[in-house]
Formats: structure tokens, sequence, C-alpha cells
């Protein structure tokens, strides 16, 4: 009888373990500037945590989905007492050493994000994630009643997040989608490198991705009993997180243009937990 093959979930661990290795040194995660003292968060997270929060302050705050802690480093700066939670044990010790040269104190956990440990159940203030968090998520559903577990009567959830149209998107001209708008189940893809380098020595080169539409997602937070309290499209974004939007344009913003219309590019969801 063949065995069976490593699960979804543990494909993503590999090929995000190979990526927390050589990510650092990039035009995403720049290592010596977080050093030097520079923030990770752009003015669209940090109008996020101003429509969630205001201040962060003196918040407990978990950060899903941490990777190699580049924003819970930049929160913890900013005076809020954070707990980094991922999948990936190369990823937290890679951003336990930042931590370590940055001298900030983070609490890391190692945790698949839909079933975190119960220690941690209501004892933050703000749940924050970004970008590119939901498409390793099979079950949306489940990721929102976590993040809503996690929270303390009246905490927040900040979510931004990359716009479902725009990754549909593999091509534009000539134009091809490779991955539907709504959930309709895994997506495997083989692809070399990261979006910080398609050219990066990364082993494991098997992934496993889904589509959540924004119905979906705001429909899911609303289910596990979040209040919404705001949602925000852009159609500019400060950075190009894929990797494949091409030069900035004069102002700085990546823009994705299809005849005459901008596709949306980025997405904010702030909910509370009542």
């Amino acid at each position: 009888m063949d065995q069976p093959g490593p699960s979804p979930l543990e494909l993503n661990r590999r090929n995000w373990d190979d990526r927390a290795r050589i990510h650092g040194q990039d035009r995403i995660y720049d290592s010596r500037a977080l050093i030097a003292g520079a923030s990770s968060l752009t003015e669209v997270e940090l109008e996020a945590l101003g429509w969630a929060v205001g201040e962060v302050n003196g918040l407990e705050v978990i950060h899903l989905q941490c990777h190699i802690g580049f924003d819970s480093i930049s929160l913890a700066r900013m005076g809020a007492v954070v707990t980094g939670l991922d999948f990936s044990p190369v990823a937290l010790a890679r951003a336990a050493d930042l931590a370590r040269r940055c001298a900030v104190r983070l609490d890391l956990v190692q945790s698949e994000v839909c079933d975190p440990p119960a220690r941690l159940h209501q004892r933050f203030d703000l749940a924050y994630a970004t970008i590119g968090v939901l498409c390793w998520i099979e079950d949306v559903g489940a990721w929102m009643r976590a993040a809503f577990g996690l929270l303390r009567p009246g905490g927040r959830l900040v979510l931004v997040e990359m716009h479902p149209l725009q990754a549909m998107i593999d091509t534009v001209d000539p134009l091809v989608l490779d991955i539907p708008y709504n959930f309709d189940g895994p997506h495997v893809f083989d692809s070399p490198g990261s979006y910080t380098d398609r050219d990066a020595p990364v082993d494991s080169t098997v992934t496993v991705e889904y589509s959540h539409g924004l119905g979906e997602v705001v429909s899911a937070a609303i289910d596990a009993g979040f209040e919404i309290r705001r949602l925000a499209e852009r159609t500019d974004s400060p950075c190009d997180h894929r990797g494949d939007l091409g030069p900035a344009d004069p102002d700085g913003r990546h823009r994705l243009r299809l005849g005459g219309g901008l596709v949306p590019l980025l997405y904010t969801l702030v909910a509370q937990r009542p």
C-alpha cells in the first residue's frame, strides 16, 4: 500500500521554513534597517491600527502568522506587549534572534493558527495579521473563530490582506487568472524562490493555497461573533508584496491597471469581539 504523502499543512510548513532561512536582506525584509531602528509598518498598517485601537502602547497584542517577526518587533517598539504566533520553527528562531538584536522582548509561540494553545485564549486586546495570511488557510471560519477566542471582550481584530481580485491574476498581458475569487478547495503550486526573490534557493517549492472572497471573509468574521467596525479597499499599495506589479508610479505607489481601471490590491478589516 502506498504511503500517504505530506499534508497541505506540512507542505506549506516546509516551504515557509525555507523562506524563513532566506528572508532578511531583500526588498521586503531589511534586517539591517530594522535593527537600526526602522519600522516595518507602512501607512496602511498604521492606518488600520489607528482605526482599531488608536495607540498600541500598553496593549497586549497577538501577531498571527508572524513569520520572522518584523511587525512584531515594530509593534513592541510602539509599546505593545507582543506575542508572535507561527507554525514555522525556523521562522520563530529567526524572529527570536532579530528580537534579541533589536533589544525587544517578544513571546513567541509555535502553533497552527487555527488551533492556538488554550493558555492564550482571551488574553489579548488586539489580534493583528497582515499581508498574505488567509491564502494558506483552508477554513477561514476556523481562522476567525481562533482569532475571536484569543481576544478579551472588547478586543479588536486588524486584518490587512491582499485583495482576492489581485490574487486571481497570474499575468496581465495576456490576462491569465490562476486561482478563483471564491473558495473552491485546494490549489497546488510548484514555484521556485520566494515572493522576495524568484531566484532564491528554496528546496521545498510545492505549496497548497486557497481562495477566499471578500464576502466569505466578512461573513466568517460575523459568524465567529465579531462586530465589523470597518472594511476598506485600496487600489494602491506602498509595497509590491508579490513582486509582480512592476515599477512604482512617480508617487512611489504601486498600482495594477486593467484597461482603464485599477484593480484593488489590498483590503483592511477591523472587527471587535463584543
